[in-house]
């Protein structure tokens, strides 16, 4: 309801062409509530008011905005104008926004911009994309760790501002090796004498520059930091990764994944800002697969049809043979998958993994083909044989199904694949292929079908 009365506040003041009180309105608000404000207005009312906004405040909001929008205001922009707003950006900002962004833009950005920016920019830009190095920023506080406590202070005073976080400051030797963090806090504690080798505190944990970044992500969550360094091979200090960018790795990994496990090719776009033949292609390949590989289970029932047309009421109960074993398979695979991502499951608990989904299966298909049983001879009123057959299938369908859907995703992630891919619909078709093979057996050999 606020937002909504932000909104029509200020679309009164832009109609009304009041764009002083305009800016001050919005100078009151914060950041992130401005980028949602402009991204609701329409692209020549946002470029409107982005353009009232004052120098500073327009870089912060910007770094608020979906990359659509970013473009579109960078791409209205004079040169002038533009480059302020590469200036003030982080540098880890500054870098997927480029990215993004055609050759031609960028190339006039980075020429316009100054020279400490461009170099960071460059540096972020060489390092492979979902790396630890692609995603951290250059903007932090380092001290060398022969400066007093009354320096390091100063220096804090002096880059501070345009600096990511101040509350950690990273300790460095002669060859900007880093050997030690010291917090804000306890400098402002420490006799101003004190040296900052000797206070400073040695355990650093730090990620390498080419570590996956949901590997990342696992780092934050154990340590439960705020704030990261970033080093090389040679323990060199060249960057830091704040948990504001976990956040949004977080949320991109868990998006791919959901999206790999239903089958789709995975978009880094808003559903609303993807187009429909674009759409069509994320999901397509995929459909394709799974129909061809379907093609295997209607052989299966060709091959039975002599069995199947003299007990006709088997094919009642194929439907939900199938989905049961596929649903089955699904619960596994996504427990594997979500201790796989946690890095609770390894390549070597493979048996006990298959044990305790084989336990579990048998447990869960026996009380399934309890109620099945009681349901078929008292609801269906089918035979004694025909209620075995479909009971004792369904059982197995279950282990099988337990049994594929927590191996595959382990065998996946052992051979290089994303565990993801063998999510769902990938397991549901060969549990389906698997639960009638199962069933029109155990039906032949209990009925005395040919």
């Amino acid at each position: 309801m606020e937002e909504i009365k932000e909104l029509e506040e200020v679309l009164e003041l832009l109609n009304t062409k009041q764009y002083t009180k305009l800016r001050q309105y919005l100078a009151e608000l914060n950041d992130a509530d401005i980028a949602g404000l402009l991204e609701e207005l329409e692209e020549e009312e946002m470029l409107k008011v982005f353009r009232i906004l004052p120098k500073d405040l327009a870089a912060d909001v910007f770094s608020y905005l979906d990359m659509d929008n970013q473009q579109k205001i960078i791409t209205s922009l004079s040169d002038k104008e533009a480059t302020n707003i590469i200036n003030n950006l982080m540098a880890d900002d500054a870098a997927d926004l480029l990215e993004e962004m055609p050759a031609n833009i960028v190339k006039k950005l980075l020429t316009n911009a100054s020279p400490d920016v461009r170099r960071d920019i460059n540096h972020l830009l060489r390092y492979p994309e979902d790396s630890a190095g692609s995603i951290m920023t250059v903007e932090y506080v380092d001290l060398k760790e022969n400066l007093t406590v009354n320096q390091a202070i100063e220096r804090i005073r002096k880059v501070g501002l345009d600096s990511e976080t101040i509350n950690i400051c990273y300790v460095l030797d002669a060859q900007r090796r880093l050997v030690g963090t010291v917090a804000l806090r306890y400098l402002l504690l420490m006799d101003g004498d004190e040296i900052i080798g000797d206070i400073m505190h040695e355990n650093v944990i730090s990620i390498n520059t080419l570590m996956d970044q949901e590997e990342v992500a696992r780092q934050f969550k154990k340590y439960d930091f705020t704030a990261m360094p970033v080093v090389d091979n040679e323990n060199r200090l060249v960057g830091i990764i704040t948990v504001d960018d976990i956040v949004d790795i977080i949320e991109e990994e868990t998006t791919e994944d959901m999206e790999k496990m239903a089958a789709i090719v995975p978009s880094d776009k808003p559903y609303m800002k993807t187009g429909v033949f674009e759409t069509f292609k994320k999901r397509i390949p995929w459909l394709l697969l799974l129909m061809v590989s379907a093609t295997f289970t209607g052989a299966i029932i060709s091959s039975f049809e002599d069995a199947l047309s003299v007990c006709a009421v088997l094919v009642a109960y194929i439907p939900m043979l199938m989905d049961t074993g596929g649903n089955a398979g699904s619960q596994a695979s996504v427990t594997v998958i979500r201790g796989l991502s946690l890095n609770e499951i390894e390549y070597r608990d493979v048996p006990k993994v298959v044990f305790k989904e084989i336990r579990v299966a048998l447990i869960c298909g026996i009380t399934l083909s309890a109620a099945n049983f009681v349901k078929l001879l008292l609801l269906d009123k089918v035979g004694v044989l025909v209620a075995a057959s479909v009971c004792l299938t369904l059982v197995a369908a279950v282990v099988i199904a337990m049994i594929i859907g927590c191996l595959l995703p382990i065998l996946a992630k052992r051979l290089g694949f994303d565990p993801a891919v063998m999510a769902s619909p990938f397991i549901t078709t060969i549990v389906d292929a698997m639960s009638l093979l199962v069933y029109f057996r155990v039906a032949s050999a209990i009925l005395g079908l040919s």
